[in-house]
């Protein structure tokens, strides 16, 4: 790459904020835009850019989308305020979101009817990986997209997964990785209550599951949160009802039986609703233990 790119990451939470930081560590003009003002001025520490996202528009290369659902992607690109209208053609929007894949491809034929790229573009990896530039994408578009959105691909993830050229396949892709990862969390935090029933103790769980047959990625991420009594959000409960229930409606729409993601959505439903919304969604945890009136670590 000869020259940096003019790039706009719209969501500056755990994954987007990892990903700006490393947009402007591979020398890109980043901008950064966010609800929260304290995220955009700390990246503006770090070497982003200050701008109103609408007067800049009409520089930007690309346009990364890291909110946190259809709705809020739909207003940042087409609201009031939407970015779509200003930008020049050619410009490519990628989406990050976990949505639907009929909601991608929405999003991809209003892009278009202005000349704007779209790719389809969910991530994952957690807030550590998107920090160091190392996420995994599931990606899908044109081929112009993908040639557009390379440097953004290039500095912000480890691999790349080109799942072709019908938008919603990447979206498609990341609800089966979200359908497990979700159930892997819930069952992780039913395992280690469980264990802690049977006087196992959540650092002796760790020690022992993670060299065995039952682990697991999430286990092994997110099972040292319960053991430390710290829920400091990464990813948050609240994530989960969206995520599965984004599964749990494509899963109708073809008539297929998921009795299992049901299952788990129910427990951050449950873990939700019981306030813990916003903590780390290990805090799924939580519903376990009381129910089975445990004490878990860092409780009184």
């Amino acid at each position: 790459m000869a020259d940096g790119m003019n790039v706009a990451v719209i969501g500056l939470g755990s994954m987007g904020y990892g990903m700006a930081c490393s947009l402007i560590r591979a020398g890109h003009k980043t901008y950064g835009f966010d609800v929260v003002d304290s995220q955009v001025e700390r990246l503006l520490s770090e070497g982003g850019h200050k701008g109103e996202l609408t007067e800049i528009a009409s520089e930007l290369d690309a346009v990364v989308v890291v909110v946190l659902n259809a709705a809020q992607t739909e207003e940042v690109l087409f609201g009031a305020a939407g970015v779509v209208p200003h930008l020049k053609s050619g410009t490519v929007v990628i989406s990050s979101a976990t949505v639907a894949p009929d909601f991608a491809r929405e999003m991809a034929d209003r892009c278009a009817e202005v000349g704007v790229l779209y790719l389809d573009a969910p991530i994952s990896g957690g807030s550590v990986k998107a920090a160091n530039g190392q996420l995994s994408i599931m990606a899908s578009g044109s081929d112009a997209a993908f040639q557009a959105a390379k440097p953004v691909l290039d500095a912000t993830s480890e691999t790349v997964f080109q799942l072709g050229s019908e938008v919603g396949a990447g979206s498609a892709m990341k609800a089966v990785n979200q359908l497990l990862a979700g159930v892997h969390i819930a069952t992780m935090a039913e395992a280690i209550t469980f264990g802690m029933t049977q006087g196992i103790s959540p650092d002796k769980f760790i020690d022992v599951i993670s060299k065995c047959a039952g682990t697991s990625w999430m286990l092994e991420n997110r099972a040292p949160h319960i053991a430390a009594g710290d829920y400091t959000p990464h990813s948050s409960v609240d994530i989960w009802p969206k995520d599965l229930g984004i599964v749990l409606d494509i899963a109708k729409s073809v008539k297929f039986s998921a009795p299992i993601t049901a299952a788990a959505l129910q427990q951050f439903i449950a873990a939700s609703g019981a306030g813990y919304g916003r903590e780390d969604d290990a805090a799924v945890a939580k519903i376990y233990a009381r129910n089975a009136g445990l004490h878990l670590p860092g409780e009184d």
